[in-house]
């Protein structure tokens, strides 16, 4: 089966353009271009870390063409508009590093300069943390710390100062806000306000622990954590991931080690195990385990998860990937949507779809980290 996966991989290449992608089935369906955007991010992340376990170059090539469509001589990105201060779009950057270390291109750097001064200049809550997008004001999302974050301190290391001070106080401020002291779960979001019609008035809370928005929490501590060194700012977030990585581990189901869609609402009608954020803990959970942060035995606790993935919702019909279980979109608000409220009836009521690419890339990435452990193996 995982030769399977490694064609089908390559065939998405095969049929993918920066005008069209195979893996963004939600966007071909509904007609719209080709833009830049974290869904992509996440697939050139994933791309460019097969082409470093398998030394296959086909996919760093088609990482690089993909990128470079979108970026100008000058920086300049393709669609991307600095005015919706949306953190997704920050997300993207992140290759710009690696693709500027192995190319030399200047326009990379420009690149990553340009996102950076959008990040400077995103609005803030009063504690000091991103707005999760301008349409959300005061709002802190955990996926936002994916989006954003990761970006940042990658930034700070290669052409900064290496102060990492300001992403482990948005950390520190989400764990103070956003985790719940008798589950040791976190909640999809905050507002600092308390004025959002889905927030507690009083903690400023959401009312759920969405799987998804959990998984892009862990893979942003783990991924911080590659790249931190060690001292002070990176002992405060391994502790933050490491706790939350115990806490994950309690909420596995038994027989696949997947997790259900509502993380703590195992067995309740309507929750289901979900693919995209059971594939982000695994692969937090396995890289956590190469990076020696987390004990050993958490590789096989990750590898189990990707296992019950495979045996649950992948199948194949010639060269062609199914991929089920998907959650197809999950948020808070706004104002002028009041179903996405945050609760348990809400998040089971999304559609739950095949092949969109918001579960195809996390189970992408945690491929990679599979490869990872079966080269530890050989």
């Amino acid at each position: 089966m995982y030769s399977k996966i490694d064609d089908y991989v390559l065939q998405l290449i095969k049929e993918s353009s920066p005008q069209r992608t195979a893996w963004n089935i939600e966007r071909v369906r509904e007609g719209r271009p080709a833009d830049w955007n974290y869904i992509d991010g996440c697939m050139m992340t994933a791309l460019l870390s097969m082409s470093d376990i398998t030394g296959d170059s086909r996919y760093y090539d088609f990482a690089e063409s993909f990128i470079d469509a979108f970026i100008g001589e000058d920086g300049t990105i393709r669609t991307f508009n600095p005015d919706k201060h949306s953190l997704d779009d920050i997300n993207e950057g992140r290759v710009l590093f690696e693709l500027y270390r192995k190319t030399g291109k200047e326009k990379y750097r420009l690149a990553a300069d340009r996102l950076m001064d959008s990040l400077n200049a995103q609005p803030r809550t009063p504690e000091g943390n991103f707005w999760h997008k301008a349409i959300y004001p005061n709002q802190v999302w955990l996926d936002g710390l994916y989006m954003g974050q990761v970006f940042s301190v990658l930034y700070e290391k290669y052409f900064g100062t290496g102060d990492y001070s300001d992403t482990v106080k948005q950390f520190k401020n989400v764990r103070t806000h956003m985790r719940d002291d008798a589950t040791g779960l976190y909640y999809h979001g905050y507002d600092a306000s308390r004025t959002a019609f889905w927030a507690d008035p009083e903690t400023g809370r959401s009312k759920s622990f969405w799987l998804r928005a959990i998984g892009w929490f862990t893979i942003s501590l783990i991924d911080i954590l590659e790249q931190l060194p060690d001292g002070d700012s990176r002992n405060t977030l391994s502790s933050i991931y490491c706790d939350l990585m115990e806490t994950l581990a309690r909420y596995a189901d038994p027989e696949t080690g997947m997790y259900y869609q509502v993380v703590d609402q195992m067995g309740r009608e309507g929750n289901y195990l979900e693919t995209s954020g059971s594939s982000m803990i695994a692969y937090a959970m396995m890289k956590g385990a190469r990076l020696s942060i987390l004990p050993k035995e958490y590789a096989a606790k990750g590898r189990k998860t990707f296992d019950g993935i495979v045996n649950r919702y992948l199948s194949f019909k010639g060269n062609t990937l199914n991929l089920g279980g998907i959650c197809l979109v999950a948020g808070l608000g706004p104002q002028n949507n009041l179903r996405r409220d945050g609760t348990y009836g809400y998040y089971i009521s999304e559609p739950v779809v095949e092949n969109d690419a918001k579960g195809v890339a996390p189970f992408l990435l945690c491929y990679t980290e599979v490869k990872h452990l079966m080269a530890e193996e050989s």
